[in-house]
């Protein structure tokens, strides 16, 4: 509870500035185009949660392995781990999908899975959390996390 209270805290007092309608701060083109010569799999293989019902639909429900990145535009080291972790997991080809969840557009969702910093990243499978990692981790680091998380 006590962290709950101390992110709503946090959120309140962070700059929420939008970009204008069809554009991007900083964070470059939307996910599904980040890998420009990727094979169809590659390419969805990332998506934006909308809200609450996309992220049961997507995530909670999806038959597949779903890593969950829970970051914010603000966050310096979200912009460093968000497309090394995109790259490793079109690298699995299809096998394992990426959610990217921006806490401030999504304060419920962080509050119920507890994220009390950012990036943090949750696996997971049949609906369950079944492994996660907060700050950035390397190249290596991220590969073992998704193989350990589709059982390769």
């Amino acid at each position: 509870m006590a962290q709950r209270l101390a992110l709503r805290r946090l959120l309140s007092l962070t700059p929420r500035t939008l970009p204008p309608q069809g554009q991007q701060m900083l964070s470059g083109p939307p996910a599904p185009h980040s890998q420009p010569f990727g094979t169809s799999a590659g390419c969805r293989s990332t998506f934006n949660v909308q809200d609450g019902s996309d992220f049961q639909d997507r995530v909670v429900n999806n038959p597949k392995p779903v890593v969950v990145d829970f970051h914010a535009q603000w966050c310096g080291p979200c912009k460093i781990l968000g497309p090394r972790l995109e790259k490793m997991v079109a690298k699995q080809e299809g096998k394992v999908l990426m959610a990217k969840v921006d806490i401030d557009d999504h304060t419920d969702l962080a509050i119920e899975y507890e994220v009390s910093a950012v990036p943090t990243v949750l696996a997971m499978k049949n609906g369950d959390v079944v492994d996660k990692f907060v700050g950035i981790k390397d190249e290596d680091q991220l590969e073992a996390f998704l193989k350990k998380l589709i059982g390769a």
